[in-house]
């Protein structure tokens, strides 16, 4: 055991001075230090939108730099402590020091899916909008416990959120529903669930508890920053207001302060109710537009790219994970292989090894030579 021990201690140690490589510690310690002195300024707070964005960027890399360090400072600690414990023959150390040492195992493939995140646009905050596809009510009561699931996987991390828009459907759950993930790197984290969701169970809506098969649609972008230029003219842009409503049509608002906003050129349509003021909402709606027209302009440029290669475009995407609660409880990524048989944990959120597999797997793609 004490060899497989030294092993499995250098290849971790292998590996997380290859992440402590990519994450450039010192450079991080720098950068934090840089936005710690921005963030004591007396006037920081004159401009609002600005202080959230640096104070959510400095706690991001705080904590970046703080799981580095301390991952470190656990792994040479570990080796010595096994060290000790051999030389004194004792057990229950030793035993101690290898539970430790999966622990760290663990965390540290963990904080290496995060350095894989290097596309253009994977340090962003995140849009996510999820549909209703086919499946009648079945679909729209799936794409609310979408919804669910990423907002308890956001809360697990702590990731703060914010819902724009709600469009419900008539019997059960919803028709859409767009909301951002205000964290760095949530772009590149959320965007490996993009695709069709299929969910397969007894329908809680059919009163002779037929199975049935659904789909929900899961789009993610990333936020548009000032750096990006999407600049829409007021003409290419039709703005129609409307009362926010909740579930069964009810009105939640009583003045016309939802906004309904129509990209005339592409025909691309989005919506934001959340926010109390029209002007709150349209505002929103017009950052969500961007973020749409960014993605645009990124899938033509990727196409004129791969025209050049003489590539057909990419395919991934479409049907990605598959939900079976009946006849037997099953979620399994179709891309990736991952699976587990709890159902339930999934729903609630727990699908980081989801992401991470996904993650590991689009790097896998990009990887792969063009024939």
């Amino acid at each position: 055991m004490a060899a497989d021990f030294s092993v499995v201690l250098d290849e971790l140690d292998t590996t997380l001075k290859s992440i402590e490589a990519v994450l450039d510690v010192d450079r991080l310690r720098r950068e934090v230090a840089e936005l710690e002195q921005q963030a004591a300024a007396p006037d920081l707070w004159n401009d609002v939108e600005a202080a959230q964005a640096l104070t959510s960027r400095l706690s991001y890399l705080q904590g970046d730099l703080r799981r580095v360090e301390e991952l470190r400072s656990r792994l040479d600690d570990v080796g010595l402590l096994h060290e000790m414990a051999a030389e004194e023959n004792d057990e229950a150390t030793t035993a101690e020091t290898e539970r430790e040492l999966e622990s760290l195992r663990q965390a540290i493939d963990e904080l290496e899916v995060r350095t894989l995140l290097s596309g253009e646009y994977d340090s962003r905050e995140a849009l996510v909008t999820i549909r209703s596809e086919a499946g009648g009510v079945d679909a729209a009561d799936f794409a609310e416990m979408l919804m669910r699931m990423y907002l308890r996987w956001a809360e697990r991390h702590k990731y703060p959120t914010e819902v724009l828009d709600i469009s419900y459907a008539e019997e059960a759950g919803i028709k859409s529903a767009t909301f951002s993930v205000k964290v760095p790197y949530a772009y590149g984290t959320l965007s490996v669930e993009q695709g069709t969701h299929r969910l397969v169970r007894i329908s809680p809506f059919d009163n002779q508890g037929r199975r049935q098969t659904s789909f929900a649609g899961v789009e993610v972008l990333p936020v548009v920053e000032q750096t990006d230029h999407v600049e829409i003219p007021e003409n290419e842009i039709k703005v129609d207001v409307f009362r926010s409503s909740g579930p069964g049509g009810q009105s939640v608002n009583t003045t016309d302060s939802a906004v309904r906003m129509t990209h005339i050129p592409t025909g691309i349509v989005v919506s934001c109710q959340n926010e109390k003021s029209q002007i709150q909402n349209r505002a929103a709606a017009l950052r969500v537009l961007q973020a749409r027209l960014l993605v645009v302009r990124q899938q033509e440029q990727r196409a004129e790219m791969d025209a050049l290669k003489g590539e057909g475009g990419s395919s991934w995407g479409n049907q990605m994970r598959s939900y079976v609660l009946h006849p037997y409880q099953m979620v399994k990524d179709l891309r990736t292989e991952q699976e587990t048989g709890n159902t339930t944990a999934v729903l609630d959120g727990d699908i980081d090894s989801f992401i991470e597999a996904g993650i590991r797997w689009r790097r896998q793609q990009e990887a792969v030579p063009s024939s």
